[in-house]
């Protein structure tokens, strides 16, 4: 079911063994050039570009997911933390600030830094390209934008993003080349995991992306955060939590859940293993008393920074 309403970060701020091989080698022959693509804000979207020493290529799938307890790990070239079932947890990708008394897990723009001491998820728009760098993508990367037929640029208009073409192979490496870049500086940066946003983009494409085509790609960008030692994470998208072992996923980021009768489904899925954003009191209140078990947070509609006007915080 398409998400009714998504909150994200505007500012500057199953895989088959042929497609795990393309990646593989276009890992490969970065990592022999000494430098990849260069991606959105001067960041290295290869390997051993920009100082940073990178992970090598992709080699596989990072292990099964599910594995581990409350704070377990699962299997992969290196061992992959995973974040605690019912742990408080905070949404920040509107803007990093010091983390309310308790918090374990927070949520930040790839962009920010992580929190000291805590479990941090890096924010990733993995299927969409965030305003501010829609001229860095016509430029260098414009046939890895859909268009339809008439050749015009299709758009999520909702939140003026462009849409990533899924639809081949190529174009499925091309992307993960680019965003694996992205996941390789969260890692170098500090962070745990990644959730990786947009994975629904083919229900506002016009018909001409399939899920098929987002969930392989979902496995590529699961491969790239497993070899650099992060956690993956599915966001939002209840539509296509039977294909979570295609993906490869090992917990999800969902908004709303409460709101639509959702959480449930995420629950089993993903054994509790979930972070719920709520927007509205109603619905924060309402999970708080079905899934006690949860890690529920209420945040503002815009998710604003503590001591910004309209701020909301609340957990349980």
């Amino acid at each position: 079911m398409e998400r009714r309403r998504r909150v994200r970060r505007f500012s500057i701020r199953g895989l088959s063994l042929l497609a795990g091989a393309l990646l593989c080698l276009a890992a490969c022959n970065e990592a022999n050039s000494g430098a990849g693509p260069a991606g959105p804000g001067g960041q290295s979207a290869g390997v051993g570009q920009g100082g940073t020493p990178r992970q090598g290529g992709i080699s596989g799938q990072g292990g099964t997911p599910g594995q581990g307890g409350a704070g377990g790990t699962i299997a992969g070239p290196e061992a992959i933390r995973l974040p605690e079932i019912d742990a408080p947890f905070d949404y920040q990708i509107g803007g990093a600030y010091s983390p309310p008394a308790g918090v374990k897990v927070v949520s930040r723009d790839r962009h920010d830094k992580p929190a000291a001491d805590l479990f941090n998820l890096c924010y990733v728009n993995g299927f969409q390209v965030q305003p501010n760098e829609e001229a860095w993508w016509q430029k260098n990367h414009a046939d890895l934008l859909l268009k339809n037929s008439k050749g015009n640029l299709i758009k999520d208009t909702q939140w003026n993003e462009l849409i990533f073409d899924t639809r081949t192979a190529s174009q499925r490496t091309m992307l993960s080349e680019v965003i694996g870049g992205w996941i390789r500086q969260c890692a170098a940066d500090g962070f745990q995991a990644v959730e990786i946003d947009n994975l629904d983009s083919y229900s506002r494409s016009q018909n001409l992306l399939t899920q098929d085509n987002n969930v392989t790609l979902m496995a590529l960008l699961s491969a790239a955060a497993h070899q650099a030692g992060l956690a993956s994470g599915q966001k939002n998208s209840s539509e296509l939590l039977e294909r979570r072992t295609a993906m490869n996923t090992d917990f999800a980021v969902v908004e709303e859940c409460n709101r639509y009768d959702e959480c449930d489904q995420f629950q089993k899925a993903y054994n509790g293993r979930i972070f719920i954003i709520e927007y509205r009191r109603q619905d924060f209140d309402k999970g708080c008393k079905a899934f006690s078990g949860l890690s529920i947070v209420l945040r503002d509609l815009s998710v604003k920074p503590a001591g910004s006007a309209g701020y909301v915080f609340d957990g349980c």
